[in-house]
């Protein structure tokens, strides 16, 4: 035997003896003694989110439940294989195992198969709806689970509204889906169970290790199962894909683990450590799973800019839509309700109070070097200025469109005019000009932090835009500078307000959350905002600027940041950036 030929056949032994057959053990059994609990079967023809989609879903009741207590939950995508008695998962006779021990609580299971559009006729072909509802990155599937099955099956059995005692699990596309609508809704669900995920470009899944090393660390515990022999195809490598999601969750400090193995894209080895996967996940069950405060990783951009002991706290509630936050010399932050033509004051000492009344759907806002107070005042197509002693108003401009406006320290005002895709410039003389134009939406407009330059956010888009200011309110050298993250396949990032700090990082009210720039333009952190409230605009506010102002749909939150903001009556030269 060559030398050679031993070493290839001791290698083939070696992996003989580490592929081998994943058995299931008695756990994944019916075992003599155990209560068997109940297993119903249904049918979803209803969907107004997946339209004329049809699936079946299964209910497992567990023989300890009662009506009297709420159960948890657990939700398996691809429900059918998950119950059946002969399969590879066996996930119903796994939980009878585990509750009957104590290793589990009393959980009801939610077994739900994708969707599919019956054909419409034998020559016709059905629309199978699983890759669409499982590997998109946005919050459908979500709001399926959330606003049209769970409450079915809530109709009939005592489900716990605690996402601590609320978990989410499938295999392959299932597995980040599962991820997807945890990531999305830790308000519902805390638990993950991922087996061979496909954390890959399917549908744009690929972001998940980077979007986890960004954002600011949710209360997640998340199990991961995968093999070294699984798929390597068109979209990604799954084990790799794998690989680096574990890693993310581990460097953001994530409670997480992972059992790697030797399978493809299969349920063997998934199957077998069901039990100590579920195990594993409910362990502790009275215990509540919160956010990590940072992995330690270098460069947690999230953990050093937010504080993770201090958290979100409601400034002003029962308006109608927040809007344009503006701070002044005191750190006291104005805001504006569209709709009900109003302005307040948030005070630095806790108070809210109403400033000015018939404001005209006021929407941007900002105080300008002389104090007062800047407004884009869209209802009377003006652009007014308040008094802040005594509300008293004076027209700026008039017969303009406008949304956001900046004012620098020598008084000058930009202003966006979505409706006509362009960006308006207005000197203290009172005199106009269009700066900017064939934009898809201008929405925000910004100043940088030393006043050179200018964003001007395009909601239709993915970018900021960045300008030059020259002398006489010209703006040149446009780039899409700034390339924030997205949901799903949308070009749309949901962008809105910008705010800025003094070491020039950007921050962005976005529909994934506060995405955070740093001066080379990239997105270099994610905040989560308050309550899952879509944030709409953004402002540094306090005595000593370093309280996050933040308006989100009818309310008006605040956070403390390790960073502190700049106003627009002092410019800063921020320090030269990391490239």
């Amino acid at each position: 035997m060559t030398t050679r030929y031993a070493l290839f056949a001791a290698t083939t032994l070696l992996f003989c003896a580490f592929a081998e057959d994943y058995p299931l053990g008695p756990d994944s059994q019916r075992q003599p003694g155990v209560p068997q609990g109940t297993v119903t079967k249904h049918s979803w023809k209803e969907s107004k989110i997946f339209p004329g989609t049809e699936r079946d879903y299964w209910v497992y009741v567990p023989a300890q439940y009662t009506s009297d207590k709420p159960a948890a939950l657990m939700v398996f995508q691809d429900g059918g294989g998950y119950i059946t008695d002969t399969g590879a998962w066996r996930a119903h006779i796994v939980m009878d195992n585990l509750i009957a021990k104590g290793e589990m609580p009393v959980t009801i299971g939610v077994f739900i198969n994708p969707g599919v559009m019956p054909a419409r006729s034998p020559d016709s072909l059905a629309r199978f709806n699983r890759s669409y509802e499982y590997d998109s990155i946005g919050d459908r599937y979500s709001q399926f689970l959330l606003t049209e099955i769970l409450p079915e099956v809530a109709k009939t059995y005592n489900i716990t509204s605690d996402p601590n005692l609320r978990g989410i699990g499938g295999s392959s596309s299932g597995a980040i889906c599962a991820f997807t609508v945890a990531w999305l809704h830790p308000e519902s669900f805390r638990r993950v169970l991922s087996t061979i995920g496909s954390y890959t470009n399917l549908r744009g899944g690929n972001i998940y290790p980077s979007w986890v090393r960004k954002t600011e660390p949710k209360p997640l515990r998340v199990f991961q199962q995968d093999g070294d022999h699984d798929l390597n195809i068109f979209v990604g490598n799954w084990w790799i894909g794998n690989q680096d999601l574990a890693s993310a969750l581990e460097y953001a400090g994530y409670d997480t683990t992972h059992v790697w193995g030797t399978e493809g894209h299969n349920s063997k080895h998934g199957g077998s450590i069901m039990p100590y996967a579920l195990r594993w996940l409910w362990r502790e069950p009275a215990k509540p799973i919160v956010a990590s405060k940072g992995g330690g990783g270098e460069r947690q951009f999230s953990t050093m800019i937010a504080d993770p002991d201090s958290g979100w706290t409601l400034v002003s509630e029962g308006h109608k839509f927040t809007e344009g936050p503006a701070v002044d010399r005191q750190g006291n932050v104005y805001f504006t309700d569209i709709p009900n033509n109003r302005i307040y004051k948030a005070t630095i000492d806790g108070g809210v109070t109403v400033f000015k009344e018939n404001t005209k759907q006021a929407n941007g806002m900002m105080i300008g070097p002389d104090g007062r107070l800047y407004v884009c005042q869209n209802g009377g197509k003006r652009i007014v200025a308040y008094n802040t002693a005594d509300g008293r108003e004076t027209v700026l401009a008039d017969d303009v469109t406008s949304n956001d406006l900046a004012v620098s320290s020598k008084g000058n005002i930009y202003f966006t005019d979505p409706s006509n895709h362009r960006v308006w410039f207005l000197d203290p003389k009172g005199n106009k000009r269009v700066v900017a134009e064939n934009l898809g939406f201008p929405n925000g407009v910004l100043f940088s932090p030393d006043q050179t330059q200018l964003y001007v956010n395009d909601s239709m888009s993915k970018s900021i835009w960045l300008y030059q200011v020259q002398d006489d309110g010209s703006l040149t050298n446009a780039e899409p500078f700034y390339r924030l993250e997205m949901f799903d396949d949308s070009m749309r990032s949901g962008a809105d307000g910008m705010t800025v700090d003094t070491e020039g990082y950007l921050y962005v009210a976005t529909n994934l959350g506060i995405q955070i720039c740093d001066q080379p333009g990239r997105v270099v952190a994610i905040l989560n905002g308050p309550d899952r409230d879509s944030i709409s605009n953004l402002v540094f506010g306090g005595p000593e600027l370093d309280t996050l102002f933040v308006t989100a749909r009818d309310k008006v939150y605040k956070r403390k940041l390790r960073r502190k903001g700049v106003v627009p009556w002092q410019p800063v030269k921020p320090p030269q950036p990391r490239l």
